[in-house]
């Protein structure tokens, strides 16, 4: 008699089932991952299955395994997974960085040392103990350039007016008064600075000025560049995750295991939606990254010749060569116009012979070709290595959210997955793109605007992109003067763009402006296109 009520109460159960997750039996699978996981005290878990009308998220028909206080432990996990997944999948690119950061650095000061170290040789062989004088001066300009390379706020012209002011009392001293005993410190003192006066050198600082500085500020965009990427991989590291976000997050990753489901793993299509919605504002950095890989592999296509830095410190000292040369050659109208202002010098003759002829025969024992490598690879080398590694990694932040999801994420195709609510076959709503503007239909998370943090990084790639373009620095040397920020600082990259460009630029910490001070027209024009001999003699 009560056999047919028994079959229809069975059907509408089964109706009311499906194939979705039943009520947990027991907690004991919720309660081993809770602890595994460290997710937070075992005394937060129930005894066993409750009804979860407390809960904000993980709210389901069915009993279940959690508490209020452990949906707040479940959600700051999901958070942390997230973080940790974030900076995971970002290691290798920020290592990348990093690694050929410190070893651009340290090629420039091997760099550095090596052409410091030649300069003196070539001074050693014009005159001994002008040379013992010079190493002073010479460690000087070499510091200097290595500081401005780095970031200090230096005058590059400056900088090189001070070294041949130092050297020019050497020069008169040495080789075109030889013979004679020391001048008084006080003539010393007049002699240099009569040196831009006179201008004993030609055109040798004016040339070195502008090779530097050419040469100079590319190298120091380079590093300024790679110091940008790594913030930029540092912000995105730690991104601040909204209410809506860390809600969704929650639900993807901890919600199936209040129902017991500690394997479950979310469906594809889910898993999208809601990463593509936490990561809506990162995904906008992509076409802003992929410039950016772009313009620093534009930026060390023009770094040769007279932008070579690894070529202009290799050839200071044929310069420098070339330089006292001409002041030799001209020592007779020198020593006029310096006595015409210092006045005669009032020396004691030496008693050493006349050293004008072993001056002049050491000149021909100073190497005319360029000093040697020691250097391993070149930096042009190491570039062209870095820029080949970074070029996989220009659609990172493009692709991220998928990346994240196909990785590590989701299950194979096939298997059963979460959708958010229950345990099914597949997921049926509609899966968004990337990107702001592609989350106003996403149905897993609310994304209102963009992040203002990731506004600030793009607004600072917008502004290396345009320097490393050659937009602020143009390719034939007419370098105007350039700002740049400490890469969290807040200072500005200052360029020719409009405010529509996002030249605003953004960034919190010191604060510290350098500021590159470039030779003038008139000096660069003197020196493009010709030897630094034929500059010397010219003039």
């Amino acid at each position: 008699m009560g056999s047919p009520w028994t079959v229809v109460c069975t059907l509408l159960l089964a109706c009311c089932c499906g194939s979705g997750a039943a009520s947990p039996d027991r907690c004991d699978e919720v309660r081993k991952v809770f602890q595994l996981r460290q997710i937070g005290p075992n005394q937060l878990l129930p005894l066993s299955p409750r009804a979860g009308s407390d809960l904000h998220v993980c709210m389901s028909k069915n009993l279940t395994c959690c508490t209020k206080k452990m949906e707040e432990r479940y959600q700051l996990a999901a958070r942390r997974d997230i973080q940790n997944l974030l900076q995971m999948s970002s290691t290798s690119l920020k290592f990348l960085i990093s690694r050929n950061v410190a070893t651009f650095q340290e090629t420039f000061e091997v760099l550095m040392r090596h052409a410091e170290n030649h300069t003196n040789a070539v001074l050693q062989g014009l005159h001994h103990s002008m040379a013992d004088q010079a190493v002073g001066p010479v460690r000087e300009l070499f510091t200097d350039i290595s500081l401005f390379l780095l970031g200090s706020e230096l005058s590059v012209d400056e900088l090189v007016q001070r070294f041949f002011d130092a050297l020019f009392p050497l020069v008169y001293n040495h080789l075109i008064n030889p013979g004679l005993s020391e001048i008084s410190p006080g003539y010393a003192e007049c002699v240099r600075s009569s040196r831009r006066d006179v201008r004993p050198f030609g055109g040798a600082p004016s040339l070195l000025a502008d090779q530097i500085a050419r040469s100079g500020v590319s190298g120091k965009l380079l590093l300024q560049a790679l110091h940008l990427g790594i913030e930029v991989i540092n912000t995105t590291d730690h991104l601040q995750l909204s209410r809506e976000c860390r809600r969704a997050l929650l639900k993807m990753h901890y919600c199936p295991h209040c129902q017991g489901l500690t394997q479950s793993k979310p469906c594809m299509g889910y898993c999208l939606n809601v990463m593509r919605g936490c990561l809506a504002s990162m995904a906008e950095i992509d076409a802003h990254w992929r410039e950016f890989v772009r313009s620093l592999e534009g930026l060390s296509a023009r770094m040769h010749g007279p932008q070579d830095l690894e070529q202009v410190l290799l050839g200071v000292h044929a310069l420098l060569r070339d330089a006292v040369g001409h002041a030799q050659k001209n020592g007779p109208r020198l020593s006029a116009q310096v006595h015409r202002l210092c006045g005669p010098p009032s020396r004691r003759p030496t008693q050493s012979v006349s050293i004008q002829h072993s001056s002049s025969s050491s000149k021909e024992s100073i190497p005319l070709k360029a000093p040697v490598r020691v250097l391993g690879e070149s930096l042009a080398v190491r570039r062209r290595d870095f820029l080949s590694s970074l070029r996989h990694y220009r659609t990172y932040y493009g692709g991220l959210a998928d990346q994240l999801c196909v990785s590590e994420l989701v299950l194979g195709d096939g298997l059963s997955c979460w959708n958010g609510t229950d345990v099914v076959k597949s997921y049926t709503l509609r899966v968004v793109g990337n990107g702001i503007k592609a989350q106003s239909v996403n149905p897993e998370v609310k994304v209102k605007a963009a992040d203002p943090v990731i506004n600030q990084i793009i607004d600072k790639l917008k502004h290396i992109n345009q320097l490393l373009q050659g937009k602020s620095i143009p390719k034939l040397g007419s370098l105007d003067q350039i700002e740049t920020g400490s890469g969290d600082g807040e200072g500005h990259y200052s360029g020719d763009c409009d405010d529509e460009d996002g030249c605003d630029g953004s960034g919190g910490g010191d604060g510290v402006k350098r500021k590159v001070s470039r030779v003038s027209k008139s000096k660069r024009q003197r020196g493009r296109g010709v030897s630094s001999k034929q500059a010397i003699l010219s003039v």
